[in-house]
């Protein structure tokens, strides 16, 4: 999500038709893998704020916003995906902590599992 906020602050001073920097020029600029620097446009694609032209890149669209129903959609993924990270960095910490006991600990008491 970092690559598409930074992108989408740098799309408003964009023209439409203006071409986005390569994948590679991405890479180079947020150190970050090819995967996450697509993973970024993709999103930008989906909200329409830019569209693909294949191997000839990525441009910024037209100005034509999305509907409602994608912008709300957008919405609720971003919430889910913020619980999910949320989730996950706690069971992170609880397994880190010993939190989480492993089938061994249980068959070493004598518990089947």
């Amino acid at each position: 999500m970092q690559v598409a906020d930074a992108l989408r602050e740098d799309i408003k001073s964009m023209k439409p038709g203006q071409r986005v920097p390569s994948q590679k020029d991405l890479v180079k600029r947020f150190g970050f893998a090819g995967q996450t620097i697509q993973n970024g446009l993709a999103i930008l694609q989906a909200e329409g704020l830019i569209v693909s032209a294949g191997n000839l890149g990525n441009f910024v669209s037209d100005g034509e916003a999305p509907n409602n129903d994608v912008r709300d959609d957008i919405t609720e993924i971003r919430s889910q995906v913020q619980a999910l990270t949320e989730r996950l960095a706690a069971l992170e910490e609880r397994c880190e902590t010993g939190g989480a006991r492993s089938a061994t600990s249980v068959q070493d008491r004598g518990v089947e599992s």
